[in-house]
């Protein structure tokens, strides 16, 4: 059986984390999507919100299993007996970021591949980030986010005040999640 990790930070899961879902899913028996649990990163959902809006969106897959993880991906993929990290790319400067990443997991476990794919172009401009400060302004994210994403989004900006404070986006390219060799 081949299985795969695809890790990232998911806040909020978006289209085109799906679109590299969907596509993984049919090149690996397995699929493990992982939210990183990070302290140092300031994300606008818990881990646990995280991964309820991942279940959610990736109920259709039947080989996808949503977890959490600390640590290093390496380690969390060799106890998932996983043989590949799935990363999707955007843009060039994505790649800059990802390569050193995967470089680096392959000096700490050379028996885990890290497999690139592009993600479609009518989600290479949406991240994360981009989305949170849209959202955060009042403007309609349906079309970059799942129902369920979007509707959290808009509660959790509610209770912030959306237009009066505005989350911090963070970086949005590249390695936005930063999640790799973590």
């Amino acid at each position: 059986m081949t299985v795969a990790v695809y890790p990232g930070s998911f806040d909020p899961v978006t289209y085109g984390h799906l679109d590299i879902v969907a596509r993984a899913s049919r090149l690996f028996d397995r699929l493990y999507v992982a939210v990183l649990e990070n302290p140092a990163k300031r994300a606008l959902f818990s881990v646990e919100e995280r991964l309820a809006m991942l279940e959610e969106a990736c109920r259709p897959y039947a080989n996808v299993r949503c977890e959490s993880f600390s640590g290093l991906v390496v380690e969390y993929a060799a106890a998932r007996q996983a043989t590949a990290i799935v990363r999707g790319l955007r843009a060039v400067s994505d790649f800059e970021y990802e390569f050193v990443m995967a470089t680096m997991n392959r000096h700490l476990d050379d028996r885990v591949e890290t497999v690139f794919i592009m993600t479609s172009s009518e989600y290479a401009f949406v991240s994360s980030s981009l989305v949170k400060e849209v959202a955060s302004f009042g403007g309609d994210v349906s079309r970059w986010v799942p129902p369920g994403a979007a509707k959290r989004l808009r509660e959790r900006l509610a209770t912030r005040g959306a237009g009066s404070a505005h989350p911090s986006p963070g970086p949005t390219m590249p390695g936005e999640g930063g999640e790799a060799a973590r």
